[in-house]
């Protein structure tokens, strides 16, 4: 039996192996590194926006009688579609983080909250999270989403791409300020936006 295999024998030896052994795997699923080179793209398009595609125009069919022009009949209203009445760029905090931020009133009266072009880090746990807090640049606004009042809207679908947050029924939009991708892990932002109003 080698030195080795004396010492491995010894039980404080082997105590010692078990604990590196669970705090590494407990590292790695707490902080979940892979995830920084895994991107996830999602991209949805507005509720309620309806794209029709144009009629082809057709050549009007060969006659001897005398064209006239046909009187003009009025269209139809239709509801009114979304409508946003927030919006701001997203700022970077702990990551990298860019796009834009919109509040969108739906034309039923609900809410979304719009995330387009995001590009930011993937990490644990991220959230979105529509706040009361001021957004402020640098490592003083890392922190400060959970100090007051918070609504998560869920996880966060995809790290880049354009995506919808629906605001709960409950929710009145305009007690919050303020929309940060928020890691729920670690309780720090990746980045965050100022909703300002009349956009």
């Amino acid at each position: 039996m080698g030195r080795v295999g004396k010492l491995l024998g010894r039980p404080w030896v082997i105590g010692m192996l078990v604990v590196a052994v669970v705090g590494v795997g407990s590292g790695l699923y707490w902080f979940q590194p892979w995830k920084l080179w895994q991107d996830e793209r999602v991209d949805e398009a507005l509720p309620g926006l309806v794209v029709t595609p144009e009629p082809e125009a057709s050549a009007p069919p060969e006659t001897d009688a005398p064209s006239r022009t046909p009187a003009s009949t009025p269209t139809p209203t239709s509801e009114p579609g979304p409508r946003t009445v927030a919006g701001g760029e997203l700022i970077s905090h702990e990551h990298a983080t860019s796009g834009t931020v919109k509040l969108v009133r739906l034309a039923d009266g609900s809410h979304v909250v719009r995330l387009e072009n995001l590009d930011t880090s993937n990490g644990p746990d991220l959230r979105v999270w529509l706040t009361d807090a001021p957004v402020k640049e640098g490592r003083a606004g890392w922190h400060v989403f959970d100090d007051g009042a918070y609504v998560s809207l869920g996880k966060l679908k995809g790290n880049k791409g354009s995506q919808n947050y629906t605001l709960p029924a409950d929710v009145d939009p305009a007690d919050f300020t303020s929309v940060s991708i928020w890691c729920d892990r670690f309780d720090v932002s990746f980045g965050a936006a100022e909703l300002a109003r009349g956009v």
